[in-house]
């Protein structure tokens, strides 16, 4: 490595005195203008010639550049080639002797065609005069636009649009003679000396030029043989790996080898880059060195290695991606292994120490302390950023945080316990009573006391697969992603701003609070129940075929009269003139007169009911199919019973018209038929409805008007029976409706469903439903208001009786005021039914409760 320094450093010594000697041969044709003759010319070429053969063993290829020596600093200016001085477009890149010599023909021919008389001298001067390929490309210029000052101070750069220059590769530098054999021996230099003067000159409009070089006799040697490649390279710019804008004040962009400043390139403005890539063909291919600032074309090749490189294949063309698998590892399994140490424990444990140091950055992540190159981008295009800032507190501001600060850990499943065990103690396993309540609880699970039922096995090997896994781990998985686990700022507001302000119900008395009697006798379960309109006696239907009077002070029961069928429905008529009961069982309504109260009274109803009038009008043949006014026998008379009506289908519900002359009974399976109404004076029966508008649930007449109120399953519908028109149409928007009851005043209507839901409609304000109370845990089977009082009631099949106060006011302007006050659970649960019907008692603040478990109950 010393030795080929020294040698380079030798070469380098030379060539600058070659320069120098160079310059001042350059100098004598512009001093002495066109006087110069070819004798001069000529002596100048041997001089150059014999200076070339003594570098022999040099290489001439280590300076791209032009030195001028000035007194005070030397300047090196980059010139580059003028790209339209060959017609053939070839670059004239840097060149021996020899190549010198075959390519006079070619420089005689473009300068022929391209240029004028001055500029072929100037360029022939320039080409003899020149022993450096790269000082060739340097002198290439124009005499109108280039003059070198005397003292030798600076040398201007050329004007017109220079051709980029191109490094030297070291191919072109291995071409040069590096024998030593050449170096040594003087004879074999003087002997090439008179082969080149010998040889036949070739002239250019009268201009000598270089002759064709010898071939070089012997085995050329490779410079680089010894593995020296520091000036393999040409780094012409050796401020070393520094920023380069620290050069953009200046002139020069650098420093060579001697410490001599490179000038920077001309730049160009876009008028001329444009002019450039119009006229430049190979503008596209044209780049500029960063560390230089010249422009470089790119060749054919380096063309070819960056296309390969952008596409992600492998820089070498010569390189086969599809070239047949080398095996260079046998796939044959050996029998015997070549080692057989078992692994240790290391390969397979994972390492602590890498554990921990990934526990420490997710910490330092989770933190805030480490952040990513993303986050610190973020962080740092903020702190740049305009900062803006409000004048006064703003509630609605984006809150700046981490999720993973308030980070809120999902909740632990709770431990199993005895119960989970596969063989649990006794007392954990479920009896049949237990399982039966269990199995009964399949539609509301949430109110079992286990969500499972524990079961038995000898051993854990017998414990079967869990056939629910997959759908409770989706269950659990879905409740921890819909569930949002994050802190959010409570809003600061009590139950007393979210909760309506209602008054208190001790505001609200009277109402029942307390089971005062308990009217026992029937031996099945209590349908129906209904006041007599005085308040002194109650009258009851049951399952057991019977219907009892009862004395409602004493709890006593006066009377009871057998029906024959099961009693569904039973109704006291409101005329106080009159003391009559119907009763709907089976097929038929019975007209009963209870004989209780005013002796009087009881014979004035005998008297009116004994005979019936004569009619001249004759029913039509559907209602004569559907229904018959008949007599009862003696056995019946003697009961009370005094008037039977046979229908042709099961009676559900009679109900009486506020006058007490009208009834109308439901017969949910009849079709159009399904309600009928009476006329107890006349003894005749009508057929309302022509057409069937569905399964009917309930009728009710309206206690002012004469309308009637129809509820089906889904809708309640509002008929004028004067007019015969529906006048409007309700919709609950529940699936079944079990009950209704109207205000006494007519304006609100109460409507019970069997989804657990009851529902008040203000009939002046909309059909939609005014409120719907979800107060009931199970099916509501009846509701009821108080005829005096406001309060109005619904029973259900959770064993409670739940008093409301309902208050209407006269001004329309004022909403209903609806207050739940006590619930009434004395009830109990006799094959999932509970409570049937419940009634007001029609003078005081009393409620009357029928229910399945063969009672009645008085609340007071």
């Amino acid at each position: 490595m010393v030795a080929n320094k020294e040698r380079v450093m030798k070469r380098k010594a030379s060539n600058a005195g070659t320069t120098a000697e160079q310059i001042a041969s350059k100098q004598e044709p512009e001093v002495s203008g066109a006087d110069n003759s070819e004798a001069s010319d000529y002596e100048s070429d041997e001089e150059n010639l014999l200076a070339s053969i003594d570098n022999d063993g040099e290489d001439s290829s280590d300076s791209d550049r032009e030195y001028a020596s000035g007194d005070e600093d030397e300047v090196l200016s980059f010139e580059s080639l003028d790209s339209d001085e060959d017609d053939d477009g070839e670059e004239n890149e840097g060149t021996t002797l020899e190549e010198i010599g075959n390519d006079q023909d070619e420089e005689a021919d473009g300068e022929g065609d391209d240029e004028d008389d001055d500029e072929e001298a100037d360029s022939a001067d320039d080409v003899n005069s020149d022993s450096s390929p790269e000082e060739d490309e340097g002198d290439l210029e124009d005499s109108s636009d280039e003059e070198f000052d005397e003292e030798g101070e600076t040398v201007k750069e050329k004007t017109k649009q220079a051709k980029p220059e191109r490094k030297k590769k070291p191919a072109e530098s291995d071409e040069e003679p590096h024998s030593e054999e050449l170096e040594d021996d003087d004879e074999q230099q003087l002997g090439r000396i008179a082969d080149v003067l010998g040889t036949e000159e070739k002239k250019t409009r009268g201009l000598n030029v270089f002759p064709t070089l010898p071939k070089k006799k012997g085995k050329m040697k490779d410079e680089y043989a010894g593995g020296d490649t520091s000036d393999e390279e040409d780094i012409r710019n050796t401020v070393g790996n520094i920023p380069m804008h620290w050069y953009d004040d200046y002139k020069h962009i650098g420093y060579d080898w001697n410490a001599k400043r490179i000038i920077k390139a001309k730049k160009s403005d876009a008028i001329d880059d444009f002019l450039q890539r119009m006229e430049d063909p190979n503008f596209w291919r044209t780049v500029t060195d960063p560390q230089t600032g010249q422009k470089v074309v790119l060749s054919d090749a380096d063309i070819g290695l960056i296309k390969r490189i952008m596409a992600g294949r492998n820089p070498d063309a010569e390189y086969d991606d599809y070239e047949p698998f080398i095996e260079w590892f046998t796939s044959e399994v050996e029998k015997m292994p070549i080692r057989n140490i078992p692994d240790s424990k290391r390969s397979f444990l994972p390492s602590k120490v890498e554990k921990q140091k990934i526990g420490k950055y997710v910490h330092a992540l989770k933190m805030g302390w480490m952040k990513t190159r993303a986050e610190k981008r973020r962080l740092e295009a903020i702190r740049r950023a305009p900062k803006f800032y409000m004048l006064w507190e703003t509630d609605h501001g984006k809150e700046e945080m981490r999720r993973i600060h308030d980070h809120v850990v999902a909740p632990k499943r709770p431990l199993p316990g005895h119960a989970e065990s596969y063989n649990p103690p006794p007392e954990y396993l479920f009896d049949e009573k237990e399982l039966a309540v269990w199995k009964k609880l399949a539609n509301e699970p949430w109110k079992r006391k286990r969500q499972f039922i524990p079961q038995k096995f000898n051993s854990l090997r017998e414990v079967p697969a869990y056939n629910r896994y997959v759908k409770e781990r989706f269950l659990r998985c879905l409740d921890l992603y819909l569930c949002p686990r994050s802190r959010r700022s409570r809003v600061a507001i009590g139950p007393e701003y979210l909760v309506p302000k209602l008054p208190s119900p001790r505001d609200l008395q009277p109402f029942p609070t307390l089971q005062n009697l308990i009217y026992k006798g029937h031996t099945d379960m209590i349908r129906c129940i209904s006041v007599e309109p005085k308040g002194e006696y109650l009258v009851t239907g049951s399952d057991d075929m019977t219907v009892k009077i009862w004395e409602i002070s004493t709890a006593r029961c006066i009377r009871t009269i057998p029906t024959g069928d099961i009693v569904r429905s039973v109704a006291w008529c409101p005329n106080s003139k009159i003391s009559l009961v119907a009763v709907a069982s089976g097929k038929r309504v019975l007209l009963i007169n209870p004989k209780v109260g005013d002796y009087v009274l009881v014979k004035k109803t005998d008297d009116l009911l004994q005979e019936a009038p004569v009619s001249d009008t004759v029913d039509n043949e559907r209602i004569q199919a559907a229904i018959q006014w008949g007599d009862v026998t003696e056995e019946e008379k003697k009961l009370g019973v005094r008037i039977v009506i046979t229908h042709f289908r099961e009676v559900r519900q009679v109900t009486w018209h506020g006058r007490g002359d009208y009834f109308a009974t439901v017969m949910p399976d009849a079709a159009y038929r399904s309600v009928m109404i009476h006329q107890l004076s006349k003894r005749r029966s009508q057929l309302p409805f022509s057409k069937s508008k569905g399964l009917v649930q309930s009728v009710l007449f309206h206690p002012v008007k004469p309308c009637i109120f129809v509820a089906t399953q889904r809708h309640v519908r509002v008929y004028d029976l004067v007019k015969q028109v529906m006048l409007k149409k309700l919709y609950p928007g529940c699936k079944w409706i079990s009950s209704m009851a109207i205000h006494p005043k007519g304006d609100n209507l109460l409507v019970g469903t069997y989804e657990k839901r009851l529902i008040w409609f203000d009939l002046d304000l909309s059909t939609k439903p005014y409120q719907q109370l979800r107060i009931h845990n199970a099916a509501i089977r009846s509701v009821a208001f108080h005829l005096r009082y406001p309060l109005f009631a619904s029973a259900g099949d959770d064993r409670s009786v739940i008093v409301s106060h309902g208050m209407v006011y006269n001004d329309l302007l004022q909403n209903p005021l609806i207050v739940p006050l006590r619930r009434l659970k004395n009830h109990e649960i006799v094959n999932d039914f509970s409570v049937f019907d419940t009634v007001f008692h029609p003078t005081q603040p009393w409620i009357f409760s029928s229910g399945a478990d063969n009672t009645v109950r008085l609340y007071t």
